[in-house]
């Protein structure tokens, strides 16, 4: 899976993740639980995946609603 966004903004990973369904991205946020157990404080940022034949078009998707600045480089 391809690490698309890292991020602590629940809003910004909600829209992404809305993003990525409305255009039939199969995408999984990883380290929810994390979160949860971390008392949602804030300090463990959650990771939106998406497969890694999609990534591309996810990019650009991302890129497209403004949210360029938030991808992750691809490392």
């Amino acid at each position: 899976m391809y690490e698309l966004i890292r991020t602590n903004d629940a809003v910004l990973l909600s829209f992404a993740e809305s993003l990525m369904k409305d255009a039939g991205i199969r995408c999984f946020v990883a380290d929810q639980g994390m979160s949860i157990l971390e008392g949602s404080l804030g300090m463990l940022p959650r990771r939106l995946l998406v497969d890694d034949e999609k990534a591309e078009e996810a990019r650009r998707i991302c890129v497209d609603a403004g949210l360029g600045a938030e991808l992750r480089s691809g490392d």
